[in-house]
């Protein structure tokens, strides 16, 4: 079940507003985060269009938390955070995913919840590419 007005159902132009598609795991997609104030913040969205984690299938469930896990080891190797938090918002989208954020001690709001959407940090084509293909080699 796709959403036509969804970035994670639809890709393209809606998804270039805010992610990177970097690749596909078991049950869900892994996106690079464009706003990169917190270096290494990934999203992992479930393939399909549901809202809730109790929306999906017991066996659902568990390979999308070990998508989850999967790229959670990729950013903790490749970017080596202090702590990586877990966001799963979804208010007004209403796609199931989580929020991969990498925290750094004496960094910008160690301590404290992170931003959805600070703004501050973009990077070139060839920084997103470069963090890709790490990424994808700690895969």
């Amino acid at each position: 079940m796709k959403d036509k007005n969804c970035g994670y159902c639809m890709r393209g132009e809606l998804l270039d507003k805010f992610g990177i598609y970097i690749c596909d795991l078991q049950v869900s997609s892994l996106i690079l985060f464009k706003e990169q104030s917190k270096r290494g913040r990934c999203i992992v969205a479930y393939k399909d269009h549901v809202s809730e984690i109790v929306d999906i299938s017991e066996e659902e469930r568990r390979l999308f938390i070990e998508d989850v896990a999967h790229a959670a080891r990729a950013i903790h190797k490749v970017f080596k955070p202090d702590k990586l938090n877990y966001g799963a918002y979804g208010d007004t989208g209403c796609h199931l995913h989580v929020h991969l954020c990498p925290k750094y001690k004496g960094g910008d709001e160690w301590g404290g919840i992170f931003q959805m959407n600070p703004q501050k940090t973009f990077l070139s084509d060839a920084e997103y590419a470069k963090m890709i293909e790490d990424i994808k080699k700690a895969l």
